[in-house]
């Protein structure tokens, strides 16, 4: 059985049983989905850590079919393992940061959580420039930096966060660096109230004079931008183009059941029968697999590519990766808004799950880098021209 199988069967008996029983609560109370989180145990949450450090060694197509399984269920642990997992690249990726066998066989053991912590609060959703600064101090260096949505901020044993070199030209030369959490330079602002994904613990957090050692840095002085870009960011726009998808699979199936056990009692109609609702499912299913069959191409493009020595000079995975993210979270707002109108009044009850896919689904449009960066990434990458 190939590999992405076994795992998304292994998310997916999790997503039908704990995930399931715990999605409600979670969106309801706005907390985090501890018990889901420690189900997903050393197989997923180390599935995408190196072998040689004791991880699953898993790539991004195992890793896409494990978060669609989970996002049908519970799109806020969905999340959460999206986040962890890019996290976890640009530290299996680094060259510089210390004890980094020790943390990643911690991660392939189950018994750390990562994440991200790039974006800030003055540069909002453009995550890549950061405007905190690295800073000389007593030998070593400091930071004082306003991070904001950090997902799992109250909850992850560490962070991957950003700021610019010490006296950096531009915020493109920054540095990429680990945080405990634990440090006391650490304070989490505010627990997370939203629309959608609200077990996902995105919370502000301030890191105020923050000491960083040469053993913290996940890339050398200025070369951030650059794992941000090449690193990160594909992991983690197929994880949340993947997310997405599940909603859709979520919209998609919750439709349809409610269209066959649903009927008209004074006339043995059933919903099923009417011809709009029948039309608005179909166009529901083909949003979701033409989405779901673009994060394959995407994937299989960039599996192609890592496997040419050299590296072709102009490469089609960069474009991919930014198309099958825009089209998934823009399917994800598509049909969940279909699957509501289908639905009707039902669909606005909390007896139905779909008042909750429809309020998550709008979170990764808004998401960094936003539908609006990933339309503009684009078309200056059709046209020749360079991202930034």
């Amino acid at each position: 059985m190939p590999a992405s199988d076994t795992y998304r069967e292994r998310a997916a008996t999790l997503a039908g049983g704990i995930l399931k029983q715990h999605a409600r609560d979670v969106d309801t109370s706005g907390r985090f989905p501890r018990e889901s989180i420690a189900a997903l145990g050393p197989e997923l949450l180390g599935m995408c850590v190196p072998a040689e450090f004791g991880g699953g060694g898993q790539g991004l197509r195992p890793f896409a079919a494990v978060v669609d399984a989970l996002a049908q269920s519970c799109s806020s642990t969905a999340m959460v393992f999206v986040m962890h997992v890019s996290a976890v690249q640009a530290i299996a990726a680094s060259a510089t940061l210390a004890r980094k066998s020790e943390l990643l066989g911690d991660v392939a053991a189950g018994r750390h959580l990562t994440t991200l912590a790039l974006s800030e609060k003055g540069s909002r959703s453009q995550f890549w420039a950061p405007v905190s600064h690295l800073v000389q101090s007593n030998g070593g260096l400091s930071v004082s930096a306003e991070k904001s949505w950090v997902t799992s901020a109250g909850n992850a044993d560490s962070y991957v966060a950003s700021a610019q070199k010490p006296d950096a030209a531009s915020p493109f030369e920054s540095t990429l660096f680990l945080v405990r959490r634990s440090d006391p330079a650490v304070r989490v602002q505010r627990a997370f109230d939203g629309l959608g994904l609200r077990g996902n613990d995105s919370s502000p957090v301030s890191l105020q004079g923050l000491g960083i050692a040469d053993g913290d840095l996940i890339t050398p002085q200025g070369e951030g931008a650059a794992a941000m870009l090449q690193v990160i960011l594909p992991w983690f726009n197929i994880g949340s183009a993947a997310m997405s998808n599940g909603l859709c699979r979520a919209a998609v199936g919750a439709t349809a059941t409610h269209l066959q056990g649903g009927a008209f009692e004074h006339t043995g109609t059933a919903l099923r029968d009417l011809p709009t609702l029948r039309a608005r499912l179909a166009d529901m299913a083909v949003r979701t697999e033409q989405a779901a069959a673009l994060l394959d191409k995407t994937i299989g493009v960039l599996e192609r590519e890592a496997n040419v020595a050299p590296a072709p000079s102009a490469v089609e995975g960069p474009l991919f990766v930014l198309l099958t993210r825009l089209a998934s979270v823009e399917a994800a707002v598509d049909v969940t808004d279909l699957a509501m109108k289908a639905c009707g009044g039902a669909a606005y009850s909390r007896h139905m799950d779909l008042e909750r896919i429809f309020r998550d689904a709008r979170a990764g449009f808004v998401m960094a880098p936003t539908a609006d960066h990933l339309r503009e990434f684009t078309g200056r990458a059709l046209t020749g021209l360079p991202l930034f």
